[in-house]
Formats: structure tokens, sequence, C-alpha cells
């Protein structure tokens, strides 16, 4: 046999047998909004499917078959574009943004599986098993096997602030919040097909991610107090109380030089497209933004950490982006020892009187060395004496942190911002470059204190990982929130008026040693008093600014600011999300009426963007409910 096949094999290469000619095709790929290159986007010729992926700098290279007709580029968060290829040697691409459609299937290590929606806990079906349920409930399907996806995201555990009677609880006192990661992490989860986790929905975060137009302050004071109220659009006879806070803007151009510190994570954790390729694209935008006088060092992590590039000024944006585009993803996480370089480095390099701060970009996923959350916690305390702040940025899915992350910003002086495409990115580092890296009041907390005769119960929504002592609010050892340049921070009470029969209120017996006449301390149609604290940026003595707040008996929302109309579209949504007890006559018809109604100029599509998200998780939402009743989503 072996005689035989030898002389044919010979033959046939005497006749000129050869594979198919190819050609090779190269292009770059970049972002239609913004120019920037798209570094990983797959690259794929048909029919042929032959594929590649393009490099940091967003080029690609790929040899095809000379019989493909078409190359199709596709990357995250983008409309995928397919051209003919025709005689072209050269075909560069520009995506343009795109918002996921809702996903039916959700592809995970051991296959695919039939989504089912939960706001408990993110869970499958998987697709074939036996018994077909009758009912959904709670995350317990009767007769389906269910497993909790492959991921392993964390989340800190939130217990919903209750009502408080005034005559036992006459102060509220809390650190403000400035963060807004919650809302584009829940953003991507709904984008994605899902209703997120209870406790990845912090509704002071989702009222924060969006901008009010509160008065800016017009004395020394670089914040000023701005309130409203009106009725509560979940239950009429309640009343809703909100609370602003405005930053004093500072034109870029004025603002203090910056020390900044790129501290990446490139464990082999940050591989996806969505996480280090993104994160490059994110910090390549705060570059453009920086000046001259400003200066950058680059910090990474993975197995170890090390300085990629010493600090190097602004005006040398080129060697910036060279070392950005040179990073790659591999090895474990030591995130402990990058964050103590990061810090050093920081410090070697000190700004008296500027801008001095780690800007940390990860998934979370701390490994090695100091990795617990109490760890992490008690190293960012003793580091933040040094005047350094930190900014925490997050990307990703899968096995995204948010617990840790959040912890790192809050006791670091800084803020966090969860970054889901580059969109996203450009919000957060150049539409709010201020408010994001310069912090113009650090240690901010506010007290409230209600008038028990016109007031008979309160809540605070949200906030509920910020709350402090009544005595914590004079106490200027006791760390607190910083707000940056043009920040503004919304805080919303819901108030049950004296004499409003209430279903959260339960009776208790008089007390015999202690006054509870509620109209000892009658002050006419005063509703409450509203004080707060902050601390210059390089301070360690806190001021003290109040502002009694007359409750006039305005009734009609229509009638209320587009402020207050849409942040409490806002925290109705956030309720609904996390299946609040408090969300009463709330549903999510009203809270999409009510944000279409206040999306004022929106110049950036932000509140047009929070109305499709409402409209999305009704549509979840709605599926959930057809499943609980019929043993299948729609």
């Amino acid at each position: 046999m072996k005689l035989l096949l030898t002389p044919i094999v010979l033959l046939l290469f005497f006749l000129g047998y050869s594979s198919t000619p190819t050609r090779q095709i190269t292009g770059k790929v970049i972002s239609s909004s913004d120019g920037l290159a798209l570094p990983a986007a797959d690259i794929r010729s048909l029919p042929s499917k032959t594929t590649a992926k393009t490099d940091a700098n967003g080029k690609y290279s790929i040899k095809i078959p000379i019989t493909d007709t078409h190359i199709e580029v596709s990357f995250l968060g983008f409309q995928t574009q397919k051209v003919a290829i025709k005689k072209a040697e050269v075909i560069n691409f520009s995506l343009a943004d795109d918002v996921k459609a809702l996903a039916e299937v959700s592809v995970v290590g051991y296959g695919t599986q039939r989504k089912i929606v939960t706001t408990s806990a993110s869970q499958h079906l998987i697709a074939g098993s036996p018994g077909a349920a009758a009912s959904y409930l709670n995350g317990r399907v009767a007769g389906l096997q269910v497993m909790n996806d492959v991921n392993n995201e964390s989340y800190a555990k939130i217990s919903e602030n209750n009502f408080k009677r005034a005559t036992d609880h006459p102060l509220s006192t809390f650190s403000i919040d400035v963060d807004a990661a919650s809302y584009s992490n829940v953003r991507r989860y709904i984008n994605g097909g899902n209703l997120p986790p209870k406790d990845a929905v912090r509704i002071e975060e989702l009222i924060n991610y969006f901008d009010y137009n509160y008065e800016q302050p017009k004395g020394d004071d670089p914040v000023n107090i701005v309130t409203e109220i009106s009725a509560a659009p979940w239950n009429k006879a309640h009343r809703l109380v909100q609370i602003g806070l405005k930053a004093k803007n500072i034109p870029t151009e004025k603002l203090p030089s910056s020390n900044l510190v790129f501290l990446i994570d490139v464990s082999g954790s940050m591989e996806a497209p969505n996480k280090l390729p993104l994160l490059i694209s994110s910090l390549r935008l705060l570059t453009d933004n920086l000046r001259d006088q400003d200066k950058v060092a680059i910090v990474v992590y993975a197995g170890n950490s090390g300085l990629v590039l010493p600090s190097t000024s602004g005006d040398n944006k080129q060697a910036i982006k060279e070392a950005l585009s040179k990073l790659s993803a591999g090895g474990s996480t030591a995130g402990g020892a990058g964050i103590k370089l990061a810090y050093k480095v920081a410090t070697d390099n000190f700004i008296k009187g500027g801008n001095n701060r780690i800007i940390l970009a990860t998934d979370g996923d701390f490994n090695v060395g100091a990795s617990s959350d109490t760890d992490m916690q008690t190293l960012i305390e003793e580091k933040r004496k040094s005047g350094v702040y930190l900014t925490v940025l997050g990307f990703g899915m899968g096995n995204y942190k948010d617990s840790k992350m959040e912890v790192l910003a809050d006791k670091g002086n800084g803020n966090y911002a969860y970054i889901d495409d580059i969109n996203e990115a450009r919000k957060v580092l150049i539409n709010e470059f201020g408010g994001t890296l310069f912090t113009v009041a650090k240690d901010v907390k506010l007290q409230v204190e209600f008038n028990p005769s016109k007031v008979q119960a309160y809540r605070l929504i949200g906030y509920e990982n910020r709350l402090l002592n009544n005595e914590d609010f004079n106490d200027d050892l006791k760390d607190a929130g910083e707000m940056g340049a043009g920040h503004t921070v919304t805080a919303l009470y819901e108030i049950i008026p004296a004499g409003v029969e209430s279903k959260f209120l339960k009776s208790v017996d008089a007390l015999k040693y202690q006054k509870t006449s509620s109209s000892s301390n009658n002050t006419g149609n005063e509703l409450l008093n509203v004080k707060m604290r902050y601390k210059q940026p390089d301070g360690d003595k806190s001021k003290l600014l109040q502002k009694a707040v007359v409750d006039n008996g305005g009734n009609l929302l229509q009638q209320a600011s587009d402020n207050f109309k849409f942040s409490a579209s806002v925290a109705m949504l956030g309720m609904l999300l996390r299946q609040s007890e408090f969300v009463q006559q709330g549903n999510f018809d009203t809270a999409i009426a009510l944000a279409e109604s206040a999306k004022g100029t929106d110049k950036e599509g932000y509140r047009a963007e929070y109305v499709k998200i409402a409209k999305s998780a009704k549509l979840l939402a709605k599926d959930l409910r057809n499943f609980a009743n019929t043993g299948e989503g729609k």
C-alpha cells in the first residue's frame, strides 16, 4: 500500500497541486464618536471565517483566502460592521456605539443556558432539564435545577433604612456619597437582559449619577444647600424632601496642577475586551485632557507590581499613550503591593497645593497579599494620611468585586465609578473631569433635625452604608465623603406627616420617664433643619452650614422642578429593582412618566438613556412575573 501511495503523492505535486491562494488585508478600527482606536476588536473574513484581532493601536493584519468577499468587525459596545473587500488591500473601520439588545441566552463556562431573570440573584435554568415548573418565586423553581451564574461578582449586603419616629429619633446623620458606580453597573445588567442583584442597587448612586441644576455657591463656601418639598409620587399622603448640594464649578484651566498615578490591574482576570482594552482606551481619553503642568506615572500589578512609566509631564502625551499601549494581561493579582508602590510614587512626586491622586483601574479581584476588605481598608486608611486621594475605576463582569472597590474609594478619600463602555469613560474622565479628580470639600457630612410637630416619621432613601452616629457629625476625626468641582449630591427623605396613619408605624406604649409630646418643639411651619459640615481639601477643622426648611404645602408633582421629579423617578426605579417594601403605589409606568416630563435640556442624553433603561427594566420585570404565573418566560 505504501508503495502505491508514494507515486500518487508525487504525481499530484508535479501536476501543480496547491492550497487556495491568499491575500493580505490591513487596516485600523476606531470609534466613530471620538476617533479613538479600538484594541482587541474581532476581525473576521467571510465566508472562510478567518479571524484576527486589532492590536493596542487598533490596527490589524489578516491573511485571507482570495475567494473571500467580505470583512466583518465586531467590538463590545459597538455595532458590528461588514464591508465588501473587492480589490482593496487596506480597509479601515469606524464603529458606531451600540446598546446591546436584551439577551435571550447566556453563555457560561459549562455551556449555553436559558436565562431566567431574577432580582435576588443572577440565576439560570439549565436547558433541557426535566419537569417543567409551574411556579417561580424568589429564585426557586419547582422541578427544575437552578444554578447560580459561574460569575463570582460580590456586593455588600444592604438593609434598607426604615421609617423612624421623629419623637424618638429627631436626628438623621450620614456622610455624602458622590459615587455613581451602581447606576452604570445596573445599566450593564439591564442592557444584558438581566435585572440586577438587589444588593447591586444603591439608590443614592443611581440618583447621583445625574447632574442637577442646583444654584451655585455665591460666597466663600465651596458648597451650597438647596431644598425642595412636594408629595411623594408613590404615596400622595406622604411628603418627599429633596436636599441638594452643589459644589462650585472651576474651569479646567484654573484647576490646580495634578500629580496622577495610574495604578493598573494587568492580571489574568483583566484579559477580556471589556476590561484591559477598554481600560486602556479610557485612560487614553484622560491623557488627552491633561495640561502641560500635570504629570502622570503608571504602576501596574499582577503577580508582582512595577513602575512602567516614571512621572511624566502632560505635554508628553505620546509617551504616556505608548506606555499604555504596551500593557497586556497575565498572572495573579498582587493588589496590595501595587497600592503600596503607587502611593510611594505619588508621594515622591507630591505637588504641594496640587491634586495628588491615584487612579486605580481594576475589576477588584485581589488574590495575592493583602486581599481581604479589612486588610485593604486598613492599608488605605493609613496611606490617605499622605494627602494623596484615591479614585477607583471598575471594569468588567463575571468576577467583578464591587464591595471591595467601594471600600477602597470610600476609605481613600476618593470616588468610585464603573466603566461599562467608552461613553461612560468619556462621562467620568472628560465631561466630569473636575468633579472626578479635583476635590473642593472633604469629609462632608449632613445632619437633619426633624420638627416632631410636623413630622411623625421619616425615612432616608439610600445611603445605608454611609450612616453615621449623631455624635460623629461634630467629630472632625470622623471620615466622610468628598465633593469635587461641579459635583452635585442629592438626598431624599420620605416623610409621614403628623396625624397620617401608616402601616409602617407600629404602636408603642407611652414612656414613663421621657417627654413624648410632639408639640413641645413647634417652630411654625419649619419641617426640618439641614446642617452640613465640610473641610477644605487640605484642612483639618470643619465648618458648619445650616438651613431651615419650611413646607409650603405644595402637592402637585407637575409643579415641582425637573430636579425634583427626575430624582424622585430614579428613587422609585431603584426601589422597584430592589423589590423594596417601601415602594407602595410606585410602579414602572409612573417612574417612566416622571422622568419623561423632567428631561430638561439633557445635553449629553443621560436622562433620555435612563428612560430607555427604565422601559427595559419594566419589560424584564414583566417577563419575571409571566414566568411566575405560567412556568415559562414570555
